[in-house]
């Protein structure tokens, strides 16, 4: 479909309300995609901030500006934030704006489940951001809320527990919505194995959401039944386990980790094929790997337990899963290698996130596989080396795939270029800034310094200094990504950006004019095999 055609197609229906109750009763997927961007957005920011007063905390020893307590609820408040505000939305958001332009869908299935979905998580959020400044401060048992210590918060923590619902409650509705999405309304001839990386990525992630939520749910309500209504799940005095907890929780948790990452291996998947001008190397051993990842994550949980008292043969087969789930994520790697091997590359921003995103991640994935080993693990166990290991893979791995997107789309979105020198700028800022954070706190863990800590031994002092430096430089340095992201939004500063934005990105989404119009595909679009940019398509 020509661009002329599919903007005169478009004129007659380019109609969208305006003013506040747009954004209230909207049902258009690219609005509601909005928002959840520009929520996760302002979340990354506060949870950025908690951030910023556990490394100001940390950066010498002994008690400088805030009491222990209000230290464990930063920890734990900074976790909640970024997994649950900032990583999960932001996936959200980019599925909603993109994925009926990917397989050729006019909107969402369930438009009005979709309007609810985003507004549930504003009031999720103000509950939990509330409990900082209820009597007895926020949660402090961090954010994997083990009892009997997270039930010690003060008049906190039923808001807690209904902020933990209401979130998951969002997550189940937007993952029904997008299954029923991809099954129901491809267009024509757009067959599972034509669908763009990014569009199987969020269906296999839609379907771990449903199958995860429901037990985190059932764990925080037998949570909330042992606080206030005299049972005695997680409490030994009354006959129960405390143990028991943290199973409910990891079987939850694990599979938590792969929805936070699996959209950006769909994300990478997209950018480096467009920048190396090349197909993508192995996109059916791609689907396949992630679907193995997804189903592996379920059958792994305990590896973050080696150290509760398990018996041998549960200590051995969590230490093999664990390794097993290696393979899959190897031959990802692998297969972005490939792409790029003998690629025409070019390094626009995006790329620049999508290799670094590929460097840093496999990092985090070889730390990962030091931990699944369970004799070293009671040594690594609960120290700096974890929060490093897990920092690599969410903040070089899911943020930096995040940003990534962000810079990829943008152009579609706006109809505008933004400023090529100063997203360059803001990659090598944060690239170098976020190894002086994250780097120096794997060698503090094989040293041995515990995590989520207010004051350490002064023999940790020196490396905690340049992990704090590195985060107030990494923290500043996204407030540039913000500006770039205001200056195209609002300014409209920049290039008219063409439909194809980019020379070599293949998919449906650009053969739309951009900025996208409000209504996209109300006739299904013809599949060209020669739009797709999979392995299996000739050019």
């Amino acid at each position: 479909m020509s661009e002329a055609a599919t903007h005169h197609e478009h004129d007659h229906h380019d109609h969208h309300p305006s003013g506040i109750t747009r954004w209230l009763t909207t049902t258009n997927h690219k609005d509601i995609g909005s928002m959840y961007l520009i929520f996760s957005l302002i979340m990354f920011f506060i949870g950025g901030s908690m951030a910023m007063v556990i490394r100001a905390e940390l950066f010498q020893p002994g008690l400088q500006f805030v009491d222990p307590q209000f230290f464990n609820s930063m920890t734990t408040m900074h976790a909640l934030v970024m997994i649950f505000g900032a990583v999960m939305p932001a996936w959200t958001g980019f599925a909603n704006w993109m994925i009926p332009m990917m397989i050729g869908a006019p909107d969402m299935a369930l438009p009005r489940l979709n309007n609810w979905s985003f507004w549930i998580l504003p009031f999720a959020f103000t509950l939990l951001l509330s409990t900082v400044f209820m009597p007895g401060g926020g949660p402090a048992g961090g954010w994997t809320m083990y009892p009997p210590l997270v039930l010690q918060t003060g008049q906190a923590f039923p808001f807690l527990i209904f902020a933990v619902h209401f979130m998951g409650a969002s997550s189940i509705a937007g993952a029904i919505n997008i299954i029923a999405t991809v099954f129901n309304m491809r267009a024509p001839g757009m067959t599972l194995m034509k669908l763009p990386l990014f569009v199987w990525t969020w269906i296999i992630t839609a379907f771990l959401l449903i199958a995860s939520i429901p037990v985190l749910a059932g764990a925080v309500t037998m949570l909330l039944t042992d606080k206030f209504f005299g049972t005695a799940f997680f409490s030994a005095a009354g006959g129960g386990d405390p143990v028991m907890f943290q199973h409910i929780f990891w079987f939850f948790g694990h599979p938590e980790v792969y929805i936070l990452i699996l959209p950006a291996f769909g994300i990478v998947s997209a950018i480096i094929p467009t920048f190396a001008r090349k197909p993508l190397f192995g996109y059916a051993s791609m689907v396949y790997a992630s679907a193995a990842i997804a189903f592996l994550s379920f059958i792994v949980w305990a590896h973050h337990m080696f150290t509760v008292g398990m018996p041998l043969g549960g200590l051995i087969f969590f230490m093999y899963a664990t390794m097993l789930i290696a393979i899959p994520t190897g031959v990802k790697v692998f297969n972005w290698v490939a792409t790029m091997w003998r690629g025409s590359m070019t390094f626009e921003t995006p790329m620049l996130f999508a290799v670094g995103f590929v460097i840093l991640f496999t990092i985090g994935g070889f730390s990962g596989l030091m931990l699944a080993i369970v004799p070293a693990d009671f040594q690594y166990h609960d120290t700096y080396f974890v929060v490093a290991h897990f920092h690599y893979v969410l903040v070089t791995g899911a943020i930096f795939s995040i940003m990534a997107a962000v810079y990829y789309w943008l152009p579609k979105w706006t109809g505008r270029m933004y400023n090529e020198t100063l997203g360059k700028v803001h990659f090598w800022l944060s690239t170098i800034t976020v190894n002086i954070l994250f780097f120096p706190q794997h060698f503090l863990g094989l040293a041995g310094m515990p995590r989520r800590i207010p004051d350490y031994n002064v023999a940790f002092a020196d490396f905690n200094m340049i992990s704090s430096i590195g985060g107030f430089a990494f923290g500043i340095s996204q407030l540039l990504f913000a500006w770039i992201i205001i200056d195209v939004c609002f300014f409209k500063r920049g290039q008219k950006a063409s439909a194809g934005v980019w020379e070599g990105a293949r998919g449906l989404e650009w053969t739309l004019p951009s900025p996208a119009p409000y209504h996209s595909f109300s006739t299904p679009p013809k599949i060209d095999d020669k739009m797709l940019a999979h392995g299996d398509v000739t050019h």
